[in-house]
């Protein structure tokens, strides 16, 4: 049974740093794209960053020239660099790994930025 774990999120400071890891257990093949999603209270899930086989990257407006993601197939992990957090960043964030048959979701990890 597959399972993805997140770790790295916690409390940061406006202007701060926080680097999520996502990692998945248990068998799988053939990832052709790993993403981080995040939700707000009261408002719906959004993708914040996704990376797919080769490379390619794409970001929320919003978090664009600040987050940064990465990928390693071989490890079974994604990462998500947050710089020049701000409050408006507060969520809960969400990883996903997709593959040919299926896709799979983190339990979620919260981010909360304040001073």
């Amino acid at each position: 049974q597959v399972q993805l774990v997140e770790s790295g999120g916690g409390l940061a400071q406006p202007g701060g740093s926080l680097r999520l890891s996502c990692t998945a257990s248990g068998i799988i093949f053939n990832i052709y794209a790993m993403g981080w999603y995040r939700q707000a209270p009261g408002k719906q899930r959004e993708l914040v960053a996704q990376i797919i086989s080769g490379g390619s990257t794409s970001y929320e407006d919003s978090v664009k020239g600040r987050f940064t993601i990465s990928g390693d197939n071989a490890k079974k992990t994604v990462y998500l660099q947050m710089n020049s957090l701000k409050p408006e960043d507060t969520a809960v964030y969400y990883c996903k790994m997709v593959t040919s048959l299926r896709e799979y979701w983190g339990q979620g990890t919260q981010v909360t930025v304040s001073s």
